[in-house]
C-alpha cells in the first residue's frame, strides 16, 4: 500500500483523541488498543510533517495545525459518509440514471414500458435519446446510453455486432396508414400490394431502418413506390396523413393508438419488425440498468398472457444480469413467418442489427 495515502481510520483516531483529550479514552471508545492508536496517529504526522497533537499537557489538546486539519477532515468524512449513502441509494433504485438510445419508431412502442418503470423507480431519472438506427449501437460502444430500444429482422441485408447483446421485447406488424378522410379510410380487408404504386407516400428517409424494410419487401415484390415526402420526424409525418391526401406505412399499434389514423393490411403481408433491448456485451450494469432489464422481462411476460394480436411478443431473458456472468441468453421466437432465431444465426447467438 502507498505511504502516502490517508486512510480514514487514522483521521477516526486522531478526532476521537482531539474529542475525548485523551489517548486512554479515545482507545476505549474505539476498542482498540492505545499503542496502535498512538501508532496510527504518529504516522500521519509524518505523513503531513506536522504534528497535530500537543501531548505536553495532562489532557490532550490539538495545535494549531491539528485544529486546521481536523477541520477539513470531519468535512471530508462527511462527503464519504454521503458516498456510502448515494452508493446504497443506487442498489436500493432510490436515485440513479439511465440512458436510453430509440429510434423515432421505437420509443412510440415502448412508452408503456418506461412509464412503468417511472412509476416503479420515481427516484431514477430516465434519459431518452431520439437517433437512428444505425447510431444506437456507436452509443452502446461510446459509452453515451447504457441501453438501446430498436428494431431487429431477419432480413439478411441487416448487419449484426459482435459487441452487442439483443433480446426481444415483441414483435408488431406493419400496414398502409391512412387518415380517416383518405378515400382508402373505407375499404375492409387486405389490400393489393399494387396500391404502394397507385398512392402517393410519406415515409422516413432511406437511412431509417423502418424505411430500409419497406424498401427490400418493395424490391422482393417488384414494387415501384411512389414517394411525395421523405422526412425524419414520426409526428409529422402521422401529422401529415391525418389531412388525407397521403398514405404511410407504420406499425399497426401506432395507428390504433394515434386518432384520426387507420391501419390496412397489405398483400403479400408487409414485414414484421421486431422491438429488441440491446446492450453492449461485456459492460457494467448499473442497479437502474437491471431493473429495467427485469421490468422489461414481466413487460412483456404479461403482454404474452393477455395474447395481443397486434404485438407479438415473447419472453424477454433478463439481459443485464446475464450478461454480466458470461450468459448469452437467447429470445427465441414463435410468429407466423418469423424464424425461431429471429437473426438467423446457425449457432443462436444473439446479435443486433445496428
Amino acid at each position: 500500500m502507498d505511504r502516502n495515502i490517508v486512510l480514514p481510520r487514522s483521521i477516526r483516531y486522531l478526532i476521537a483523541v482531539a474529542e475525548h483529550r485523551s489517548f486512554t479514552r479515545a482507545a476505549e471508545v474505539l476498542f482498540v488498543s492505545q499503542p496502535t492508536l498512538s501508532q496510527q496517529i504518529k504516522q500521519l504526522e509524518q505523513l503531513l510533517d506536522v504534528q497535530l497533537l500537543d501531548r505536553s499537557g495532562r489532557a490532550v489538546r490539538l495545535t494549531a495545525a491539528g485544529e486546521v486539519y481536523v477541520r477539513h477532515a470531519r468535512r471530508a468524512l462527511g462527503a464519504l459518509e454521503s458516498a456510502k449513502r448515494a452508493v446504497q441509494d443506487l442498489s436500493d433504485l432510490k436515485s440513479g440514471s439511465l440512458r436510453i438510445g430509440m429510434t423515432p419508431i421505437t420509443d412510440y412502442l415502448a412508452t408503456p414500458l418506461l412509464e412503468q418503470f417511472s412509476v416503479r423507480y420515481p427516484g431514477v431519472i430516465v434519459n431518452m435519446l431520439e437517433m437512428p438506427q444505425h447510431e444506437i449501437g456507436d452509443a452502446l460502444a461510446e459509452d453515451r446510453v447504457d441501453l438501446g430500444i430498436a428494431f431487429s429482422s431477419t432480413l439478411s441485408t441487416e448487419n449484426g455486432s459482435e459487441e452487442v447483446d439483443n433480446h426481444i421485447l415483441f414483435i408488431e406488424t406493419l400496414g398502409l396508414v391512412v387518415g380517416t378522410g383518405h378515400p382508402l379510410a373505407q375499404q375492409h380487408g387486405p389490400l393489393s400490394k399494387h396500391v404502394l404504386e397507385q398512392e402517393p407516400l410519406v415515409l422516413f428517409k432511406s437511412d431509417y431502418a423502418l424505411r430500409r424494410h419497406i424498401d427490400q419487401y418493395c424490391m422482393e415484390q417488384g414494387i415501384n413506390l411512389n414517394i411525395a415526402i421523405e422526412a425524419t420526424s414520426l409526428s409529422v409525418i402521422m401529422e401529415i396523413v391525418r389531412f388525407g391526401r397521403l398514405a404511410t406505412i407504420l406499425p399497426d399499434v401506432i395507428a390504433c393508438v394515434q386518432p384520426g389514423l387507420r391501419s390496412i393490411a397489405l398483400l403479400p403481408e408487409l414485414p414484421r419488425h421486431t422491438i429488441v433491448l440491446i446492450c453492449r456485451r461485456g459492460q457494467y450494469k448499473s442497479p437502474a440498468c437491471r431493473a429495467f432489464g427485469q421490468l422489461a422481462t414481466e413487460w412483456t411476460e404479461s403482454r404474452c398472457l393477455r395474447g395481443s394480436h397486434r404485438l407479438r411478443p415473447c419472453p424477454l431473458p433478463d439481459i443485464c444480469a446475464k450478461a454480466e456472468v458470461g450468459v448469452d441468453p437467447k429470445g427465441m421466437v414463435d410468429s407466423g413467418n418469423v424464424d425461431q432465431n429471429p437473426l438467423n444465426e446457425p449457432d443462436g447467438a444473439s446479435k443486433a442489427a445496428v
